[in-house]
C-alpha cells in the first residue's frame, strides 16, 4: 500500500497517511484541535533497490531447464559449424 503527503490548509500541516489505493481521499485534517480541509500532495514515489541474488531471469531457473539450454545451444552451433563446412567445400569445388 502506498504513502500519500497531505497538507492541511488551515494550519498548514504536512503528513502522510499510509491506506490502500482504493480507500477515499483525506477530506480533513486528522488533528482533532484544527479539522481543517486537507489537500493530496503530488508525490515523487520511491526507488527500489534491488539487493543479492535472484534478481536475473537465469537465478531462477531449474537444473533441468539449464541442461535443455544447454543441449539446444550445443545444438545451434553444430548447425552453424555444418553450414561453415559446407559454404567452404563449395567455393573449392
Amino acid at each position: 500500500m502506498p504513502t500519500y503527503d497531505y497538507q492541511c490548509e488551515k494550519c498548514e500541516k504536512v503528513f502522510e497517511i499510509f491506506q490502500s489505493m482504493n480507500d477515499k481521499k483525506l477530506t480533513k485534517c486528522p488533528n482533532n484541535s484544527c479539522g481543517g480541509k486537507v489537500q493530496r500532495l503530488l508525490g515523487v514515489g520511491a526507488g527500489v533497490i534491488f539487493k543479492g541474488s535472484g534478481f536475473y531471469e537465469t537465478d531462477y531457473r531449474s537444473e533441468s531447464y539449464k541442461a535443455g539450454a544447454k543441449a539446444d545451444k550445443k545444438k545451434s552451433s553444430d548447425k552453424k559449424k555444418k553450414s561453415k563446412n559446407k559454404k567452404s567445400t563449395k567455393k573449392s569445388d
